[in-house]
């Protein structure tokens, strides 16, 4: 049959298509390759929708889908709620979960930037989110493993390698944790860029704090979520950690890459917020914006409360208006869009480098080891090129500049 995948949801969604995309081949399906999306979908014998039971609104997309196409073979996978589960094979539909691909090696998209899952589950039950409940206890895949994939894809060009997963500081393996694992990658004789996501607060131990720095491969970028600048609703949102543990650990970060690597370019530090958490006062969003302010992000990714079926925080009043949430978000926006200009313009006329990810209406599009984005001319450049270029220009949202010659 032929088949198309359509994905939804987060980066852990993103590989886990890849590794559907193998077992799809290796059933002895073939990939629809139209020229769009649409066109894909009308050539299709099977449609495999990878789904997010995290969000409501993905949930009705998938639904949407099923309807559009319920004339067709359709498998849903992904992460599903036990109800959405229900639903979904009361109109027949066969699901797959996770587990069922979670060690395959992957068909990678961009052969030069590869996504690898180095656990899957979560153990940590945040109130507002289902993510236990869709993907189950944390499992972390064997380290030979993972060792095995990144040969294998370093040996077929990858240049840029992030390690994934809901909680990678918690990645075990018999005696190995998530430390030990970073260097055996650093270790490898390759040459190339070394990140990973997500980390939570309460797991970034001083071990991963040295290690990160210490390994030449790790890119200077972090991405910690803090969710909420006051205790109490980190607290509500059983996060296990406070907002003066989260500023020591920054303080921490930046003070040990700039010992193992230098003044430039400083560590990137990106987060998640939610604002208008139930009970959420204004008092206590003002502590979030003041945090905001005092760490000065690189980035930071902002979100309204939604409640989510099945989760502890659904069963709590939602009592912050919505418009008092795009409110509360349009304001943190413009603490970030100041801390990230700032942090941007300490980049104007240093020398960086940067991969390109893509060519579009005339100018390369690339990314710093910073998780800056950069936009040049295109000239000769290509996706997966990886170059020099001075930084003549900057904005909050990115940098511009000339490549070296």
């Amino acid at each position: 049959m032929k088949y198309f995948i359509i994905t939804y949801g987060c980066q852990m969604n993103r590989s886990d298509s890849e590794k559907i995309t193998t077992r799809l081949n290796n059933l002895g399906h073939k990939a629809v390759r139209a020229a769009s999306t649409a066109k894909s979908l009308a050539e299709a014998d099977l449609i495999v929708i990878n789904a997010c039971s995290v969000r409501q609104s993905a949930i009705h997309r998938v639904f949407g889908q099923i309807e559009n196409h319920k004339h067709k073979k359709l498998i849903v996978a992904g992460c599903l709620l036990p109800s959405d589960k229900k639903l979904l094979i009361e109109k027949g539909v066969e699901i797959w979960h996770p587990d069922e691909y979670f060690c395959l090696a992957p068909q990678i998209k961009t052969p030069f930037s590869a996504l690898v899952p180095i656990m899957t589950g979560c153990n940590n039950f945040c109130s507002y989110c289902v993510v236990p409940f869709t993907r189950g206890a944390e499992k972390s895949r064997p380290t030979q493993e993972i060792i095995s994939e990144i040969k294998n894809l370093l040996e077929n060009g990858a240049k840029e390698i992030t390690l994934i997963g809901q909680n990678v500081n918690s990645y075990r393996d018999r005696k190995i944790d998530f430390p030990d694992l970073l260097k055996k990658i650093n270790d490898l004789p390759d040459n190339f860029w070394l990140s990973f996501v997500t980390s939570h607060p309460k797991d970034m131990s001083q071990k991963l704090i040295k290690t990160a720095p210490a390994s030449q491969k790790v890119i200077p970028y972090i991405h910690l979520p803090i969710q909420s600048g006051d205790d109490n609703i980190i607290k509500k949102m059983n996060r296990r950690y406070t907002v003066a543990h989260y500023e020591k650990l920054v303080k921490n970060i930046r003070g040990a890459f700039k010992k193992y690597r230098g003044a430039f370019p400083p560590v990137a530090i990106s987060t998640d917020i939610i604002v208008g958490f139930p009970g959420e006062t204004k008092k206590q969003f003002q502590n979030t914006a003041r945090l905001m302010k005092k760490i000065n992000f690189d980035m930071a990714y902002l979100a309204q409360y939604s409640p989510r079926a099945g989760s502890a925080a659904s069963r709590l009043k939602d009592d912050v208006p919505k418009k008092e949430k795009k409110r509360r978000e349009r304001l943190l926006n413009d603490i970030l869009t100041k801390t990230a200009l700032k942090n941007n313009k300490k980049y104007l006329g240093k020398k960086i480098a940067v991969l390109i990810k893509e060519i579009k209406n005339g100018y390369a599009l690339g990314k710093t080891a910073t998780g800056k984005t950069v936009r040049l001319k295109a000239q000769k450049l290509a996706p997966g090129d990886l170059i020099k270029i001075t930084v003549n220009k900057v904005s909050a949202w990115g940098l511009s500049g000339k490549t070296e010659k």
